[in-house]
């Protein structure tokens, strides 16, 4: 059997055709066991930048689920979560640091540098393979490659921004 690398990789290639010619983008798979049945979670958003609507993610989680029963990629029962980013997204692909430059946002590496691991503050600009995160203390370019986690942090800036984008719609 695949590890779940594979598998979210594997998934990611047959939703996103879908995903794409429904008006949407990909933005993560995760697979993982808890202390229950597995979970399949497919965050999606709109390609359009409008809000996502529930209707949204039950036609979402119709094709979807169909089209992995189809396939067939995971073995034995699991639970087929459909969802958007939310306002305090996780920043996954190299766009997403440039459309969320100036916002806050907590990072993690893989590997420390200069003695660390985790990282908070304001996204800059994003040049050879890295982001620049300014903080207090000074800045810092982060290599995307290293970069395991990292997600917007629920500011006043963030939510303004976001009530603003809505507002236009």
């Amino acid at each position: 059997m695949k590890g779940k690398l594979d598998k979210t990789a594997d998934i990611a290639r047959l939703v996103e055709p879908t995903l794409q010619s429904m008006g949407f983008e990909l933005v993560r798979v995760q697979y993982g066991s808890g202390s229950g049945r597995p979970t399949l979670q497919i965050m999606v958003e709109r390609q359009d930048r409008q809000p996502m609507a529930v209707e949204d993610c039950a036609d979402i989680s119709r094709q979807i689920s169909a089209l992995l029963d189809v396939e067939d990629l995971i073995e034995g029962a699991y639970a087929l979560e459909i969802s958007s980013p939310g306002i305090d997204r996780p920043l996954v692909r190299p766009d997403d640091y440039q459309r969320f430059a100036g916002f806050e946002a907590r990072l993690e590496l893989s590997h420390p540098l200069d003695g660390r691991r985790r990282f908070r503050g304001r996204i800059g600009e994003l040049a050879d393979g890295r982001v620049r995160i300014i903080e207090g203390a000074g800045e810092y370019r982060l290599p995307l490659e290293q970069i395991n986690k990292a997600k917007l942090v629920l500011t006043d800036d963030l939510i303004a921004a976001t009530s603003a984008s809505a507002k236009k719609l």
